[in-house]
């Protein structure tokens, strides 16, 4: 199971390294360009597990009035800061998210789920559909097939990683528990890696909250 005290070392650890490496790649271009679609200037979006900012928080902040940023690295969020300046940041736990009932138009939640322990992944998703008005979108991504693992020199930066793949067959079930209509999924390759292959990638679920 996944310590959450060392997943927090970890992003830490890695900050700078970690914002650089994911501002290489825009392969949640499409994922992100499709929610965008569904929102207006004045939506309110929060991008769930913001990291340093880039490049989702970043774009945007850079699009919309009303953008928050939660993350549980103080780390991280020194430098989404100043990354995307624009955006609301707040300090918090994707099991307990520090906003109130049916308050955001849209989540984003990329490369974050996979890094709570299992066994917490529907209080996640339930605390989504919580801050979610009724309609809203979710956008969360899940790797292609359950697995559970440590890299003890991730990015090569001296730091532990620690993930729990849930799978997307649980994922699916989750969101529909959580009163999520499933609209489409599809494969977005992993964002470290601009060699990996799309098929060996992760998946996006795009949703709308029917219900809580």
């Amino acid at each position: 199971m996944v310590d959450k005290e060392a997943v927090l070392d970890g992003y830490d650890t890695v900050a700078r390294v970690y914002t650089e490496e994911r501002s290489r790649s825009d392969k949640e271009h499409k994922a992100l360009s499709s929610l965008l679609h569904f929102l207006s200037l004045e939506s309110r979006v929060l991008d769930a597990g913001c990291g340093g900012g880039k490049p989702v928080l970043r774009q945007l902040s850079s699009q919309l009035q009303q953008t928050i940023g939660l993350d549980f690295s103080t780390k991280q969020l020194e430098i989404a800061a100043s990354k995307a300046p624009e955006a609301t940041l707040l300090c918090g736990d994707m099991t307990q998210v520090p906003l109130t009932d049916g308050c955001v138009d849209a989540i984003f939640a990329s490369h974050s789920l996979i890094h709570i322990p299992a066994d917490t992944h529907q209080t996640v998703i339930d605390e989504f559909a919580r801050v979610l008005r009724p309609g809203g979108r979710l956008l969360v991504s899940e790797g292609p097939q359950k697995w559970e693992g440590t890299n003890r020199n991730w990015l090569d930066a001296g730091a532990e990683m620690q993930w729990d793949i849930a799978g997307p067959e649980t994922t699916r079930a989750q969101l529909e528990t959580a009163g999520f209509h499933i609209e489409t999924e599809y494969g977005a390759p992993n964002t470290l890696d601009e060699d990996e292959d799309e098929e060996a990638g992760w998946i996006f679920f795009e949703t709308t909250l029917t219900h809580s």
